[in-house]
C-alpha cells in the first residue's frame, strides 16, 4: 500500500543534454526502514540523492513524498518536507565552533536588554552538547571548533543536527568512505538509532560490508539504470556483492527473487 511509503521515485530519469545521468528508476522507501543505495563510481548514486534532495528535477517520472507528487525546485523545499541530505563534505566548517555549526542558519535568539536580538550561546551549547551527548558523543565544550572533532564526531554532528531539526527522511551520502573502522561503526550505530526513532534511512555506499549489517533492504545501481531492489531476507552479502562486481550471476539472480516475489 502506499500509505506503507515515505518516498517514491517511479520511473524517474534524468538528462543532462544527451548526458543519460539516471534512466527509468525506480525506489520505494518504507516508513522507519534503512534503505541501501549501492553502486560504483559512476552508477549514478550522486544524481539520484541529489534528486531525492531537490538540487536537481527529473526530466521524466514522477517524485512523491507521503503519497503526495512533489516538485522540489530547491534543497529548502524538499527540507521543508522533512527530507535531509547529510553529504560527504558534511558543509561544516572546521573554525565555527561546534554549536555554531548545529545552529548554521538557525540560531536560536535572545534580546539582550529586552531589545537587541543576538545568538543566544547558552542555549545553543547546551543543547548541541545535549543532543551529541544523546547520539554517544560527549563534547566538554560545544564552543570548541569543529575541526578539533574527529571525521566520525563530525558525522554524527551533521546527522544529530538533521535529526534535532525534524528531519523524517535521511540521506546519508557515503558517511563512512573516510572512516576507521571504530568511526565506522559508531555511524553505523547512529543509523540504527535513527531508525528506532522512526526516522527512514536512505544509506549511500560503495560498501557493502557496512551496508549489509544495517540495511533493511538495497536497491543497486549501474550506469544510472536500476539492477533492482531486494530485501534483506532475500538476498546475501555474497550475492549483493556478486552484483556490485557485475558477476555473470546477475540476471539469473534478478529472474529467480522476482520469480519468488510473483510466488
Amino acid at each position: 500500500m502506499a500509505d506503507d511509503y515515505i518516498l517514491e521515485l517511479d520511473d524517474v530519469s534524468k538528462f543532462f543534454g544527451t548526458v543519460i545521468a539516471l534512466q527509468g528508476v525506480t525506489l520505494r522507501l518504507k516508513r522507519g526502514e534503512v534503505h541501501c543505495l549501492l553502486g560504483d563510481n559512476g552508477a549514478g548514486k550522486s544524481t539520484l540523492i541529489k534528486t531525492l534532495a531537490g538540487v536537481h528535477q527529473p526530466s521524466s517520472g514522477s517524485y512523491r513524498v507521503d503519497g503526495e507528487a512533489v516538485h522540489f525546485n530547491s534543497p529548502r523545499e524538499a527540507l521543508d518536507r522533512g527530507i535531509a541530505t547529510v553529504y560527504q563534505d558534511l558543509a561544516l566548517v572546521p573554525l565555527m565552533s561546534v554549536a555554531r555549526n548545529f545552529f548554521a542558519g538557525r540560531e536560536p535568539r535572545k534580546k539582550l536588554f529586552g531589545v537587541i536580538p543576538v545568538i543566544d550561546m547558552n542555549y545553543a551549547n547546551e543543547t548541541a552538547r545535549d543532543k551529541l551527548s544523546e547520539m554517544g558523543i560527549r563534547v566538554r565544550d560545544a564552543s570548541q571548533p569543529v575541526g578539533t572533532m574527529s571525521g566520525g564526531e563530525r558525522q554524527c554532528l551533521a546527522i544529530a543536527r538533521a535529526i534535532h531539526f525534524g528531519a523524517k527522511v535521511l540521506i546519508l551520502d557515503e558517511p563512512t568512505a573516510a572512516l576507521g573502522v571504530k568511526q565506522s561503526c559508531n555511524v553505523l550505530k547512529l543509523i540504527h538509532q535513527a531508525r528506532e526513532r522512526g526516522i527512514s534511512v536512505i544509506f549511500i555506499t560503495h560498501n557493502v560490508h557496512h551496508a549489509y549489517p544495517i540495511a533493511d533492504s538495497f536497491t543497486l545501481l549501474n550506469r544510472g539504470q536500476s539492477m533492482g531492489t531486494f530485501s534483506k531476507k532475500d538476498i546475501t552479502k555474497e550475492a549483493v556483492l556478486d552484483m556490485m562486481a557485475g558477476g555473470t550471476e546477475i540476471q539469473s539472480l534478478v529472474d529467480e527473487l522476482e520469480g519468488r516475489n510473483a510466488a
